[in-house]
């Protein structure tokens, strides 16, 4: 066996599994960023929804208030 074969007969799978490694890697990197992007969406999403919560509830007691009102008004006229 010629010395480059013999050298490529170690080198080609050698870099095989370091190319194999390298690209689990990179992929695992890029999950995680993904995860990380989702993960924010959904904080932004939850806050988004909290605070319409908090407005819901908010025009829920003035469209109480109002009605209290009306329905006095009603009493008094009937």
């Amino acid at each position: 066996m010629t010395e480059q074969a013999f050298f490529a007969a170690f080198f080609f799978p050698a870099a095989a599994v370091v190319l194999v490694f390298f690209m689990k890697y990179v992929s695992a990197v890029l999950q995680a960023r993904v995860r990380l992007g989702q993960d924010e969406a959904y904080r932004e999403l939850a806050s988004k929804a909290a605070t319409t919560q908090t407005e819901t509830v908010a025009v829920l007691g003035q469209i109480q208030a109002r009605l209290a009102v009306v329905e006095k008004i009603l009493r008094d006229v009937g």
